[in-house]
């Protein structure tokens, strides 16, 4: 998934931009309002646009409203405006949700996940292949070295987060949410004794590799569509 972010703070940009990515999501960003239309314009439409209000060449509310008219993609208001004249019209303008700084992280990424379950569906992603491991999303199947693997839907579910980021770390926090929509603490167990079964059944291949203390990560060699 990959979230265009729309901000003119260089800190804050930067952090929130390391903490996306720790789990797991592609970040791009762009620091003014002619910026982002230019991006939105070149073809790679992001999934989802965090968006300030304060931009340095106009009003963040009025690109809220023709990103909603020109461009397919959902938005969500990140900003320090709280008082409720600015709530009210950020989602009056389009957004699909309106957060105020400063905010948790973990706040932010429950609010991305319930704005992109109300999004329209994306078209199913094709196989993919690394390696010997070939990955039907739409199907829901997993072949290694061209034998079918039989995996429980959590097992296929956890196999597919890691493998739309291969090579990149997911932590736990970020499993849990993709795929029990809970980060409640006792569930971390439960996801590792998944994991465990899930690299069973892979046998040998050493696909699926532990960051210790942070989460797992596909290492399975190039992608291949």
């Amino acid at each position: 998934m990959r979230i265009l972010l729309i901000e003119d703070d260089d800190a804050f940009a930067s952090a929130l931009g390391d903490g996306l990515a720790a789990r797991g999501y592609r970040t791009s960003r762009v620091d003014s309002g002619a910026a982002a239309v230019a991006e939105l314009k070149s073809g790679r439409s992001p999934d989802l646009v965090l968006l300030d209000l304060g931009l340095p060449d106009g009003d963040g509310i009025a690109l809220c409203a023709r990103i909603g008219r020109e461009f397919s993609v959902p938005v969500i208001v990140v900003t320090a405006r709280g008082d409720l004249s600015s709530r009210v019209q950020g989602l009056r303008s389009g957004a699909d949700d309106y957060v105020v700084k400063p905010f948790a992280l973990v706040e932010l990424l429950a609010r991305v996940e319930a704005v992109m379950r109300r999004a329209p569906a994306a078209p199913p992603a094709p196989p993919v292949h690394f390696g010997d491991l070939s990955i039907d999303f739409s199907a829901r199947s997993v072949r290694l070295n061209g034998d079918p693997i039989s995996l429980t839907p959590k097992e296929f579910d956890l196999l597919a987060v890691l493998a739309r980021v291969p090579g990149c770390t997911v932590d736990r926090q970020r499993l849990l949410l993709d795929v029990w929509r809970s980060d409640y603490p006792p569930l971390t167990r439960t996801l590792d004794v998944h994991m465990a079964t899930l690299r069973g059944k892979l046998g040998d291949a050493g696909l699926i590799e532990t960051v210790r203390g942070v989460g797992y990560r596909l290492a399975a060699g190039e992608r291949r569509e």
